[in-house]
């Protein structure tokens, strides 16, 4: 690594780093179906002791997620098709818009059906996703270990193909 004059003088600490973390999302294979039926992923950040992860989340058209409550504060981009909370009906996401949710929050997500194309959405997510049944029982929990299970469960169920994204809790980038 190349230090500039301002961080060899800099009267602060901060991390060494070897490279610089980043990728190109077009070099990590699309995890078809990594999540469910017609729920597709690419993780680009993972970082399960910090608790945040970060992917570019793929919905086939159709596509209603379990209610869920966050315990921590997601971002969401959309990026292409578009999407709504059932709860928020009217306010559907489409490409451009930026959503923030608060921890505590909870809703359901949902992909119309009349869609002619997948949607697509950049979320960035600090905690789990506690997922309910309709009548409020526990149905399951996405956070960032749950990610990595299901790079793993993907990665064998399709000859080892390797899949880069970022890890977090280290200075560099890894392969899962």
């Amino acid at each position: 690594m190349t230090q500039t004059k301002a961080a060899k003088n800099a009267p602060v600490s901060f991390l060494p780093q070897d490279e610089l973390l980043t990728l190109n999302v077009n070099d990590i294979p699309i995890l078809k179906d990594g999540a469910g039926p017609g729920i597709s992923f690419q993780p680009l950040m993972i970082d399960a002791e910090a608790g945040v992860w970060v992917v570019m989340g793929i919905f086939a058209p159709g596509i209603t997620m379990p209610t869920h409550l966050h315990t921590g504060s997601v971002h969401g981009y959309t990026l292409k098709g578009s999407w709504f909370y059932s709860e928020y009906p009217d306010q559907v996401q489409v490409p451009g818009s930026y959503l923030y949710e608060p921890a505590s929050s909870m809703h359901t997500f949902e992909v119309p059906a009349t869609n002619t194309e997948d949607t697509v959405v950049l979320f960035i997510v600090h905690g789990s996703n506690i997922g309910f049944t309709d009548d409020g029982q526990f149905h399951s929990t996405l956070d960032a270990a749950t990610v990595l299970d299901l790079i793993k469960m993907w990665t064998g169920a399709n000859k080892g193909v390797k899949v880069p994204y970022i890890s977090g809790g280290k200075a560099h980038a890894i392969e899962g």
